[in-house]
């Protein structure tokens, strides 16, 4: 018996974002099907992988992890130029953190400078995440967007309670902005409507919908990007952004990543783990309809890279 497949058209089509310029810019979105189903719409631009660089080594990650990234990880500028170096990424994923600490915080000049080394040392477009903090944030984003200013960053990220200095900070200087919201459609779409009646264009906005990790609230946040996407190509254009996902650092805050091998022997080497809990969180993600992820561990950068360009073969 013959199977006859069911296609779905869709009538509209994700927003394009492009982070960067020059030649080393990249444009994400476009897609006019859901991810990887090549025969029942376009998807122009592949799904990007950006590499976490942070100001600090982060206290979450592994030895394993810190091993594997090398000595570099104790430069960010260094750290930066490995990634573009030897894994190949696409963009930089700076991860501010230093100025909100209580003892002897980085200066929003300091902050501002590690960006502009970092993207006169790479060439990269940068995307460049705050600590999540409003007070700190709110002093360090304008400084940074300023150092900045022209690149056509990616910022973030604009929440519902605290949006307008970062909203404003990105149009005076030409950037992107981040709209963040906790695993829910209907606040990510009103953080959308709320930056654009600021004057934001619609197309220098991408949604971070929050996620968790394998196992760690992976399903629901990926029936929310998948409800997301679905609006959008139903024709909902406050919800038809492209989509980016923390898939490094919320795996490194999974027991399973982290626990020893002599706590849990039927695990498992911890190294192996980690790269498969990063490497699993990405792809179930980039299904759902992330358009970036960001990551870690240089062996799951690999693996995605090659995932996602063996899913954009048409062939």
């Amino acid at each position: 018996m013959s199977l006859t497949p069911v296609k779905k058209s869709w009538n509209h089509q994700i927003k394009e974002v492009t982070i960067g310029t020059g030649e080393s810019a990249v444009t994400v979105g476009g897609e006019t099907t859901l991810p990887f189903l090549h025969d029942e719409g376009d998807m122009p631009n592949p799904p990007r992988i950006a590499l976490d660089v942070f100001d600090a080594v982060p206290d979450t990650w592994t030895e394993d992890l810190i091993e594997a990234t090398g000595d570099e990880i104790n430069d960010p500028v260094e750290w930066a130029q490995k990634g573009v170096e030897e894994w190949g990424v696409e963009l930089i994923s700076l991860n501010l953190t230093q100025h909100a600490l209580e003892e002897d915080p980085a200066s929003p000049e300091d902050c501002a400078k590690l960006a502009e080394e970092i993207a006169e040392a790479t060439g990269l477009p940068m995307i460049v995440w705050g600590a999540g903090e409003e007070e700190p944030d709110r002093d360090v984003y304008p400084v940074v967007s300023q150092a900045l200013s022209g690149q056509r960053c990616l910022l973030g990220s604009a929440s519902e309670e605290s949006y307008k200095t970062l909203t404003a900070t990105c149009i005076a200087d030409g950037h992107n902005i981040i709209g963040e919201s906790p695993i829910d459609i209907n606040i990510c779409k009103q953080v959308n409507i709320l930056v654009t009646d600021m004057g934001m264009s619609e197309d220098r906005i991408v949604v971070f919908p929050t996620n968790g990790a394998l196992g760690y609230g992976l399903e629901y946040a990926y029936s929310i990007l998948e409800r997301t996407r679905l609006a959008a190509l139903g024709g909902d254009r406050m919800m038809a952004m492209p989509i980016i996902i923390r898939a490094g650092t919320e795996s490194q805050r999974s027991k399973e990543v982290k626990a020893k091998e002599d706590e849990f022997p039927e695990w498992g080497s911890r190294a192996d783990r980690g790269i498969v809990w990063e490497a699993t969180t990405a792809t179930s993600y980039l299904q759902a309809g992330a358009d970036i992820v960001t990551m870690n561990h240089p062996e799951a950068i690999r693996l995605i890279r090659q995932y996602i360009d063996t899913f954009m073969n048409t062939e």
